[in-house]
């Protein structure tokens, strides 16, 4: 068997050897693989050099006989509403010369049927040393759909950089030290103050007018709290804002922490219960530093150029789109990308267009003068039209979809923040939208290790429920016999007096002692991902945060970095999961009594 090489992330041609007798043979058994000899794509390296000057000298690509791609003029729509633009089809009239009697060839119940292909190929990847693509789904580097998605259908992706493409270590603890400085030189007393990076999550919401750091449901109620750095008890928060609702679009009074980089400024001011960061002062002197020494701030990640890579081989139309300067964005691209790319390409080979100092939110929402960069140094000169393959300033997300004659649903943007890069490209444009959030691998792992902790205490919650019934039931009862009425029932009616406070008192004291249980197990549910605000998703025990609200508005994926999509292929068809309803549970309980089994489906 010829050797293989780079096949693992690399392109692979196949190159049948077998003999005129197999190839029109009618059998439907998997070629074993010594019948194969195999050609990397990317390094141009082959266990037969015939055979790749014969590819080249074809200029064909294996597979053209028998596959076709939908066009974007002639696709339809699926049954889940999702464009079929870029699905792979078969052309049956091709199969019967290659040994495949179309559609004869996989007769029967199409549930077995789809049981033993999905076998097959398990194996065949198996034998290729590829991952099952469900390892990818469920890990903390899965990708999260709340919108169905299909990634064939989209013919141009647009990325952030920062925090979005690359991942900073230290980027919070030096913004808050320059903060620091910036007070001190202020007259500030700011001495003895030091960055706690679990003061504050991603998420949370600044009250400018209290003074408070909170935490809300998906409704807006506010359920955790804090003063300086004080937690609030749950009556200290409920007599304050019992009334009130967080509302985003207040922003004289609420401020919500969309990025990593909020969290350096509300830990200064929650330290300082003032505003304490100067953004744009402090994000000057610390992207200075990181460009002299971007080793010491930005996270390697090799995986993510080839994901990139993936995609734009695939067809997709790359766009870098980020706020940072050119000069910032040139040595943190170089620094990230060229030394992980193979054959000498570098970073801006694999965008289409490029723009710096985009301005966003602004960028999705009005248009700004377009400036081409024509020179390494940074030189620009005015530019009324974008082209592919060109580097700008500034001009606006309308200018890229009528140079690329691309639009809408046909872009997906991927970006860290929840407003600049997600919700106004979706709201403004329509466009298909990713969040990344790097928090997300360590919540996964913190909700995996709580399951045990999580279950004893709605166990615990269940119980309280059942006895909480039955004593509100004896209760009605000894209500209704001191008004002179009738209880619910004859027998409830004559019950004796002592036997029914008796059975009340017992109840009561059984609640109390599952309250004092429930109760601090409760507090410290999330304390795994941190011990003060709980889990990033949640809030309280069942709820969603305000975070995981906007998220499931506004991202139709997300995950906690972009080299994620290398474990999915740039072909993934992102399906949304079933959403859970008050009322499921009945149709359960009603499903378990009627046959015995949790069909969860209620016949009409």
């Amino acid at each position: 068997m010829a050797s293989i090489h780079c096949f693992f992330r690399y392109p692979v041609q196949l190159n049948t050897s077998t003999s005129t007798s197999t190839s029109t043979s009618t059998s439907t058994s998997r070629v074993p693989v010594s019948s194969f000899s195999f050609n990397c794509l990317r390094c141009s390296r082959s266990s037969s050099s015939s055979s790749v000057d014969a590819h080249a000298a074809a200029n064909k690509n294996v597979g053209d006989d028998v596959f076709s791609v939908t066009s974007s003029s002639e696709y339809d729509v699926d049954y889940l509403g999702e464009s079929t633009k870029g699905d792979f089809n078969l052309n049956f009239d091709r199969l019967q010369p290659v040994g495949i009697d179309g559609e004869a060839a996989l007769d029967g119940p199409i549930e077995e049927v789809a049981r033993m292909e999905a076998q097959e190929a398990e194996h065949l990847l198996n034998d290729f040393g590829i991952p099952s693509p469900s390892s990818a789904r469920n890990s903390p580097r899965g990708i999260f759909c709340s919108r169905t998605l299909n990634l064939r259908s989209i013919s141009a992706i647009g990325y952030d950089m920062d925090y979005t493409l690359m991942h900073y270590n230290a980027w919070e603890g030096r913004a808050y030290d320059y903060c620091m400085v910036n007070l001190r030189n202020m007259g500030f007393p700011v001495e003895g103050l030091a960055f706690d990076p679990d003061l504050v999550i991603r998420g949370l919401v600044i009250d400018k007018e209290k003074g408070n750091l909170v935490k809300a449901d998906r409704f807006g109620y506010v359920k955790r709290a804090m003063h300086g750095t004080t937690m609030l008890s749950n009556r200290a928060v409920s007599e304050m804002y019992g009334r009130e609702l967080v509302d985003l679009r207040k922003e004289s009074r609420w401020e919500f922490l969309n990025t990593l980089f909020s969290v350096s400024e509300a830990v200064a001011y929650m330290q300082a219960v003032g505003k304490a960061l100067f953004r744009a002062h402090v994000e000057g002197q610390l992207k200075s530093e990181i460009m002299s020494k971007p080793e010491l701030f930005v996270e390697p990640d090799p995986e993510l150029p080839l994901a990139l890579l993936d995609q734009k081989e695939a067809g997709k139309k790359l766009l870098l789109i980020t706020n940072s300067d050119y000069h910032y964005t040139d040595k943190m691209m170089q620094h990230s990308f060229n030394r992980f790319l193979p054959n000498d390409m570098g970073w801006r080979d694999l965008f289409n267009m490029v723009i710096v100092s985009a301005r966003k939110p602004e960028f999705f929402q009005m248009s700004h003068p377009l400036y081409e960069v024509v020179t390494g140094e940074g030189l620009m000169r005015p530019c009324f039209k974008a082209r592919t393959g060109g580097l700008y300033s500034g001009g606006s997300a309308q200018m890229i979809e009528n140079s690329l004659n691309i639009h809408g649903d046909e872009i997906l943007y991927v970006g860290d923040h929840i407003y600049t890069d997600v919700s106004q490209s979706k709201v403004h444009l329509r466009w298909r939208t990713a969040l990344i959030c790097r928090e997300l691998e360590e919540e996964y792992n913190a909700l995996i290790n709580s399951r045990g902790q999580r279950a004893r205490l709605v166990e615990l919650i269940n119980q309280k429920e059942v006895v909480g019934d039955l004593f509100n039931q004896l209760r009605l009862s000894l209500q209704r016999r001191n008004r002179g009425r009738p209880a619910q029932t004859l027998a409830a009616t004559n019950m004796d007096d002592q036997e029914l406070t008796e059975s009340m008192q017992k109840l009561l004291v059984v609640m109390q002692r599952l309250d004092q249980k429930i109760a601090p197990m409760l507090e410290s549910d999330g304390e795994l991902f941190n011990k003060r605000w709980g889990f990033l998703s949640r809030a309280g025990l069942w709820d969603k945060s305000h975070l995981m609200r906007q998220i499931e508005k506004y991202a139709d994926i997300y995950t906690s970095r972009v080299s994620n999509f290398l474990h999915y292929t740039p072909f993934m068809y992102f399906r949304s999961q079933e959403q859970t309803l008050a009322h499921d549970s009945y149709s359960y309980y009603c499903s378990e009594r009627n046959d015995g089994s949790v069909s969860g489906v209620i016949d009409n």
